[in-house]
């Protein structure tokens, strides 16, 4: 179904705040949500309100997001058991600050959970005229390669540009598929995607409540396994359990840097934007319409739902909701 946008914010503000999360962060949430429904992610979108209410059911009070400058371009923030959603956004605005004064920023953030679409952060970087770099781990939810046993998260990176004029985003999960995805398979009674996962005996499976007590696959095979370590290690920098059991055990990690350090800015804008035209304008593989570059489809489909001025929303997720607005706590 369509809901406005307004309409989509109030009701995400109104369930979250009921669930005692402080109005001013439930907006930050909501706008997270609207955007990446917005941009065609759906399992990134409202659906994820009922894992984060699910969550705070089972979470003691959060307390204060504390940061500790540790350097004049660097930062740990303590996110107090507050959702990633709200530490992620303070994390990457404290890098772009420290980037736009010192040429670098580096943040950790430790003591948070579900921090949503990567690209959401770092793509806030580069309209800043910033390149940025961002890492999270997640629970242990992925075998490593060859193995059947939950030792990695679906451990997400993303990277940034400036570009005109909409920045160049590259945003990807190291698992084959995602919690959020296969809950929100689970719930519609769809399946996930073979190969994607395994069940608790270790066994292939496409049921998503056997991949959710199993564990999922690395995408990529050996490749995407080593840079899921990759992740894991510099969530450790950060503060982060070795192997996660405990979603708040995460860490995440922002490098944020002026492309001006080695380049100028208009320079490197004109050949990101040379490299996207020439990649856009190089031949199609037979049964290929066009070659895309990432992250432009989301950006055309954003562009398309603030136009229209309204989001798609399962029906069943949006029944949902309205049940937990109409819940009592």
């Amino acid at each position: 179904m369509q809901i406005t946008f307004s309409e989509a914010r109030g009701l995400v503000i109104e369930i979250l705040t009921k669930y005692g999360v402080e109005a001013d962060h439930a907006g930050i949430v909501a706008d997270h949500l609207i955007d990446a429904a917005a941009a065609g992610h759906a399992f990134a979108g409202l659906p994820r309100v009922l894992a984060l209410v699910d969550h705070l059911e089972r979470r003691p009070p959060p307390k204060p997001i504390r940061i500790e400058q540790r350097s004049r371009n660097s930062a740990l923030i303590d996110g107090g058991g507050n959702n990633g959603y709200v530490t992620s956004l303070i994390g990457v605005n404290k890098a772009i600050a420290l980037a736009k004064e010192t040429g670098i920023g580096i943040v950790g953030i430790r003591d948070t959970w579900f921090s949503g679409r990567l690209a959401y952060y770092v793509e806030r970087a580069a309209r800043a005229g910033l390149i940025a770099m961002h890492t999270a781990n997640t629970a242990a939810r992925v075998a490593p390669f060859g193995g059947v046993d939950r030792i990695f998260g679906t451990n997400p990176v993303a990277f940034a540009f400036p570009h005109d004029p909409d920045p160049l985003v590259v945003d990807f999960g190291t698992g084959m598929t995602t919690w959020g995805d296969v809950l929100l398979r689970e719930k519609l009674g769809k399946p996930v995607e073979p190969g994607s996962a395994v069940g608790p005996d270790g066994q292939p499976t496409t049921d998503p409540t056997q991949a959710l007590q199993g564990a999922f696959l690395p995408w990529g095979g050996h490749r995407g396994y080593g840079l899921s370590l990759v992740v894991q290690v510099l969530a450790i920098l950060c503060g982060s359990k070795v192997v996660v059991e405990e979603v708040a055990d995460c860490g995440f990690f922002f490098l944020v840097f002026d492309p001006e350090l080695l380049m100028p800015l208009d320079a490197f804008r004109a050949g990101v934007s040379e490299l996207v035209r020439r990649t856009e304008g190089s031949r199609p593989a037979p049964g290929a319409a066009v070659v895309r570059v990432p992250g432009y489809s989301s950006m055309s489909r954003r562009a398309l739902s603030e136009a229209r001025g309204y989001i798609e929303v399962d029906d069943a997720i949006y029944d949902a909701l309205l049940a937990l607005r109409r819940e009592k706590v």
